[in-house]
């Protein structure tokens, strides 16, 4: 059989998965009578209900005589680290940009990697049918961009000579010209991905075998089946295996260096759509999948031959941030789910740094805390709320940056952050920015679709807890996303909160007459009826000093009537913070609690007369 294998990389939301489902569709991948939801590679619950690829999928369409290999990669920067372990198992990829953003960072970075592979990959410009792009004019804009990006990255020519297709995944139809895709816009009915699947096969190489007859395959992912454990899912280079045939694996660990291990290949999968299909054989070209090992590593060589070399080890970009991981001790540990035990916090913990290249973990001095080193917030954010899902219950700190260097040569990692926006907004945001120790690289005027784009270069330190405030102050519209540029000497403090936090004196459920006298004080994260404890956070304080106070208190009762308007009193709101919002919001010296059901913002020291209220104090303990 012939083999053709590709991934698809892209900015998130550019319209990968919404591609893909419509690949499966018209190459026959579904029966007539098969109910197909929507962006199908989606299969976590997180990815539905974010809207974003989170794990890279694996998928197979079949073209005639030709298997097409289809890996679905995730778009978002801090789940780069996916991308860069999945280019090793295919030859080629469709670059996705939207029509009307343009390239953006995640679209760099991906098509930097792939130009290193020396892949010559098919430009798909999706979302033609944008309104503001219906012209044409911007469309024609975004190629030219897409291009200057391929000579800035070092493309050589026969990879700026890339080939473009204009497409609408929405609709499910693609054209080789601009002028035929502004036809189907009018009369989209007789539109396919026709084009697009004479691409593929003309323009993706087959791939590279090797003569040798024995066998080799690289882990590239893994996944697991409570039937038949540990998967190692990767492309095989040369020669074939078969059920029940001994093989080895080549691993290398930091401690120990390289070691071997044989086993017994047990069950061996490939792909066929989206189901996971049981053969007898996997042959070289393939990206299958096989069983039979209980230890295996992202980047082991799998091999028949004892005496051959093993791969070089998959390595990704190095990680900028960290965040701490601890066994839950709160007051109410152990009332909405399973507390973990440190030994328990270590194991899955991990488990998971084993199955993603780009999460480190490393022990502290505290035996029952973890640090765990990723590449931004919402790695982390998809983590703990999988860990709570899971039943879990645990405290997490808050997230920061990776220092190198020490002294006077002390450097911070530097992102180049990507703004784009409605013009009204260009002000404030950029003053924004500059609190937090960025400097505007870049401003230019997209006027085809009403807005800016700012580039800025500013320390990671400055990123983080930055979203809410730029969500707010654009409304809803503006878009930001970032790629790491570096590091650079320190660029001095950044405050990250200026207001401080109100803190319960004692535990309790809150009240509403407590609640109604506080207004003043500041905004309440804490519903009336809530049970808190001394040392939970309930609000954020209008000033930059904690607050210790009793929103447990209740009305005295007499025999004199309240008046009417006592009795209208309400609330004048409760703010809801979700995962990621504490995650910003959060201090060094606060902890946020983790249950299946409640999520609790907290001092790390619960005690009020154990710890101080000003805040160059407070980050002093929390640094420490």
């Amino acid at each position: 059989m012939n083999f053709r294998n590709l991934c698809i990389i892209a900015h998130v939301d550019h319209g990968k998965t919404t591609l893909v489902d419509h690949l499966l569709r018209q190459a026959g991948s579904f029966r007539a009578h098969e109910a197909v939801t929507d962006r199908a590679m989606d299969s976590m619950d997180l990815e539905r209900e974010r809207g974003i690829t989170i794990l890279a999928k694996n998928t197979a369409i079949q073209l005639g005589d030709t298997k097409v290999n289809i890996v679905d990669t995730p778009g978002h920067a801090d789940f780069s680290g996916e991308v860069e372990r999945i280019l090793s198992m295919v030859d080629s990829a469709l670059l996705l940009v939207d029509a009307a953003e343009g390239p953006l960072p995640q679209t760099r970075f991906v098509l930097e990697k792939a130009l290193a592979r020396n892949f010559r990959p098919i430009v798909v410009v999706n979302k033609v049918d944008r309104p503001e792009c219906r012209d044409g004019i911007r469309v024609k804009e975004v190629v030219n961009a897409i291009f200057d990006l391929f000579v800035d990255l070092g493309a050589k020519e026969d990879q700026a000579d890339f080939p473009i297709v204009y497409a609408c995944a929405r609709q499910g139809w693609c054209t080789n010209t601009l002028e035929e895709a502004q036809k189907l816009l009018e009369s989209p009915e007789g539109g396919s991905l026709r084009p697009l699947f004479d691409l593929i096969l003309k323009q993706v190489p087959p791939p590279a075998v090797s003569q040798d007859p024995s066998f080799k395959m690289q882990a590239s992912n893994l996944s697991y089946s409570d039937y038949v454990g540990e998967l190692a899912i990767g492309r095989v280079y040369s020669g074939s295996v078969k059920k029940n045939d001994r093989i080895i694996r080549m691993s290398y660990s930091e401690k120990s260096g390289p070691t071997k291990e044989t086993f017994t290949v047990t069950r061996l999968y490939t792909y066929e759509g989206l189901k996971q299909i049981e053969v007898e054989t996997l042959v070289a070209g393939d990206i299958g999948i096989l069983s039979g090992c209980k230890n295996f590593e992202i980047g082991d060589t799998l091999t028949s031959d004892d005496k051959a070399e093993a791969f070089e080890r998959i390595r990704v970009e190095r990680p900028t941030v960290g965040i701490y991981f601890s066994v839950n001790t709160s007051p109410f540990s152990g009332r909405e789910g399973k507390p973990l035990l440190s030994r328990t916090l270590f194991e899955r913990l991990s488990r998971e740094t084993k199955k993603n290249v780009a999460l480190k973990m490393e022990p502290t001095d505290s035996p029952d805390q973890f640090r765990i080193f990723g590449r931004g917030e919402l790695q982390f954010a998809i983590l703990i709320e999988q860990m709570r899902r899971e039943g879990f219950e645990f405290m997490v700190g808050k997230p920061t940056v990776l220092w190198r260097g020490e002294g006077e040569s002390l450097e911070e990692p530097i992102e180049k952050a990507h703004i784009d926006l409605p013009g009204e907004f260009a002000r404030e945001v950029t003053s924004l920015f500059q609190e937090r120790k960025g400097i505007l690289q870049s401003y230019e005027t997209l006027e085809s679709i009403g807005r800016v784009r700012l580039i800025f270069e500013i320390p990671t330190r400055g990123l983080l807890g930055i979203r809410s405030r730029f969500l707010t102050i654009t409304k809803g519209e503006g878009l930001m996303s970032s790629e790491f540029a570096g590091y650079a000497p320190s660029k001095g403090f950044i405050f990250q909160r200026t207001t401080g936090a109100m803190v319960a004196d004692r535990t309790g459920p809150v009240t509403e007459y407590a609640l109604k006298n506080l207004e003043d004080r500041g905004v309440f994260f804490v519903q009336v009826g809530m049970e808190v404890y001394e040392g939970m956070i309930v609000g954020e304080c209008n000033k930059d000093t904690d607050l210790n106070l009793n929103v447990c208190r209740e009305k005295k009762l007499t025999n004199m009537r309240a008046t009417h308007g006592t009795a209208l009193e309400h609330l004048h709101g409760i703010r809801t913070l979700s995962l990621e919002d504490c995650l910003e919001w959060m201090e060094a010296d606060e902890w946020l609690e983790i249950t299946p059901v409640t999520i609790r913002l907290r001092k790390k020291i619960l005690a009020g007369n154990m710890r101080s209220v000003r805040k160059e104090d407070r980050l002093a303990d929390g640094a420490s």
